[in-house]
């Protein structure tokens, strides 16, 4: 059975643990700092340990006989994690939105013997494979939009945005030059450009 370190206990955290746990496949376990937090949220099933990920020393040790290591902490962490999951041989994700740090793993898992895959959140991340999926089944695509928000259905705040992940992401991300591909190049725009008005369920965005 794969042994799984899930880095992390807010609300991503525990669901990327609960579902591992669920799926019945692997030996997780769930790690933060704070001990308090774990022993509250922690699903059923799931071993826990207080780890600060950014102590090099007890991050590599946490990291020994794992097959995996999911890093569901905020973004400026992902390099040092990333350059342990290498040393320890340890296959690593992470669900990023940053560019930069992205582009640090990339560099850390050049040559690895294990695999690397940042930016596998929900966007980026799952909007990409959906995409890809979406696109197969068509024998010629001209155009794919995909829009991914936090729209809650009963907006309580005058954003009407759910706040669901970390707020020093959510920040970073709408702050910095965002990546994408755009009439086939890579480019960097910035964000909270392209405004578009659209309506929802009679809710207007």
């Amino acid at each position: 059975m794969a042994n799984i370190l899930v880095l992390g206990s807010g609300k991503v955290g525990i669901s990327i643990a609960r579902c591992l746990v669920d799926a019945g496949d692997f030996q997780v376990s769930l790690a933060d700092v704070d001990e308090s937090a774990l022993g509250v949220r922690a699903p059923v099933g799931a071993d826990t340990l207080v780890l600060d990920a950014s102590d090099g020393s007890a991050l590599k040790n946490a990291l020994k006989g794992r097959w995996a290591v999911i890093n569901a902490l905020p973004y400026f962490l992902n390099p040092g994690i990333a350059r342990r999951a290498r040393d320890a041989g340890v296959h690593y994700f992470d669900l990023s939105e940053d560019v930069s740090a992205a582009r640090q793993v990339r560099d850390i898992s050049s040559g690895a013997s294990s695999l690397f895959v940042p930016q596998c959140g929900l966007a980026p991340g799952f909007v990409s494979v959906v995409a890809n999926h979406l696109v197969q089944t068509f024998d010629e695509a001209h155009d794919v939009r995909l829009r991914v928000g936090a729209l809650a259905q009963f907006p309580d705040n005058a954003l009407r945005y759910n706040l669901t992940w970390s707020t020093d992401g959510l920040i970073n991300e709408y702050c910095n030059p965002c990546e994408v591909i755009h009439d086939g190049a890579r480019r960097e725009v910035l964000p909270l450009e392209g405004l578009e008005q659209f309506s929802l369920d009679g809710v207007n965005y």
